[in-house]
């Protein structure tokens, strides 16, 4: 048996072990003596997740320059150089093309949801928050509400520009609000499908490729900088059913103090669809990858 001394005190090695080793019926008081925590809520979880995607923009503050440099060289760069040769006149080509701007540009910036969903699998956080006793798709919508705040960040940034440059909304501070909330509820319904490829795809750089591969041809090929009237018939077709042009002309007519109720029931319609095909989509992916 081995002894250990310390001072004057000699204790033996197995005495030391019983000292320090803890009784059965002490673990299992702390096991069941006290009641579970409650589980937190979807949306308590959801808010988590979101305010964890802000404080990545506290800690790395360029990932605001897509919503605020961005922004502001799409409303001036077009403005100006079509202004004059497609309206004759900035002050007002401004009135009709900044609600499609704001929409384009809005819509193109959803991309990096998908870009931040890879990075963070790259980085195996993922499979950390597979763990958790939460409610699965709390992640995912974290993520979304986060970006909805760079959305809005991008809204009033454009809308300050356009102020300053000549845009006059007919229908006042309401039917502002009310073409910024369209156009915030289709943009979180359209991140579901980044959020789908930021899991199925195997890089950011891929993730990157493919959504601008989507993104341009519905953004530019819809009634953001002109009328569908002024294209030949074929490409009509598309334009006219376009969800981004349904979303532009609902977001034009709203700051213009209209009444789009067709618009904005297809934007809707729209947005439910991509929720219902593509969250389920990520989801699967989310439960199997």
């Amino acid at each position: 048996m081995t002894s250990v001394t310390t001072g004057k005190d000699t204790q033996t090695t197995d005495e030391a072990l019983d000292f320090a080793a803890p009784k059965a019926d002490e673990l299992a008081a702390l096991l069941v003596g006290h009641s579970r925590p409650p589980r937190p809520s979807a949306l308590s979880a959801s808010l988590t997740f979101g305010w964890r995607a802000m404080l990545k923009i506290k800690h790395v503050p360029e990932q605001l320059f897509d919503v605020t440099a961005f922004p502001i060289m799409m409303v001036l760069m077009f403005t100006y150089l079509f202004g004059g040769a497609l309206a004759g006149s900035v002050s007002e080509y401004i009135q009709f093309l900044l609600p499609g701007i704001l929409v384009l540009s809005v819509v193109m910036i959803t991309m990096y949801t998908g870009m931040s969903v890879n990075t963070d699998i790259e980085k195996g956080v993922f499979d950390r928050f597979r763990t958790l006793p939460i409610w699965r798709p709390a992640p995912m919508v974290g993520y979304l509400l986060g970006d909805v705040v760079r959305y809005l960040i991008a809204s009033a940034v454009m809308l300050t520009v356009g102020m300053i440059i000549g845009f006059r909304p007919e229908g006042g501070p309401a039917g502002v609000l009310l073409g910024v909330a369209l156009l915030l509820v289709f943009s979180f319904s359209f991140s579901w499908i980044w959020t789908m490829f930021g899991l199925l795809l195997r890089s950011e750089k891929s993730v990157t490729g493919v959504s601008m591969m989507v993104i341009f041809p519905l953004t530019f090929l819809s009634s953001v900088f002109v009328l569908p009237v002024t294209m030949p018939g074929w490409l009509q077709a598309f334009v006219n059913n376009n969800p981004v042009t349904h979303l532009a002309d609902g977001v034009r007519e709203l700051m213009a103090g209209g009444r789009p109720g067709a618009d904005i029931a297809w934007t809707l319609g729209w947005s439910a669809l991509f929720v219902l095909v593509f969250g389920w989509f990520t989801m699967r992916l989310y439960n199997r990858k």
